[in-house]
């Protein structure tokens, strides 16, 4: 009966533990994916040398902010703080597309 306890509570934990590790990892994989098309546009001469650094710099204040925030909150992000760091996301991503498809291209 102990065993049978101890299996109910031990996977009640973890699934009450996987959405918040799927959040987090929500945030490191749009990081990823976003600076897969900042290098793509690099690559492909879409991005100027200024936008690439606007856009970097952006990626990092972004990056430094979550790390101070976990940091602060123990390693965890608060539902606000992912709220806040997915419209950063979104509007970094709206500003990676504009940049990409404005015209300007790198001097080859």
């Amino acid at each position: 009966m102990k065993r049978i306890v101890l299996a109910v509570f031990l996977g009640a934990l973890l699934c009450a533990a996987a959405p918040q590790e799927e959040k987090e990892g929500r945030i490191q994989q749009r990081k990823e994916n976003q600076q897969q098309r900042i290098g793509n546009g690099v690559k492909n001469g879409s991005l100027t040398a200024g936008e690439t650094s606007h856009l970097e710099k952006k990626e990092s204040n972004l990056n430094k902010e979550v790390r101070a925030d976990r940091k602060a909150n123990g390693g965890n992000l608060t539902n606000n703080e992912k709220r806040q760091v997915n419209r950063q996301q979104n509007r970094l991503s709206k500003q990676i597309y504009k940049d990409k498809h404005n015209g300007k291209t790198q001097p080859k």
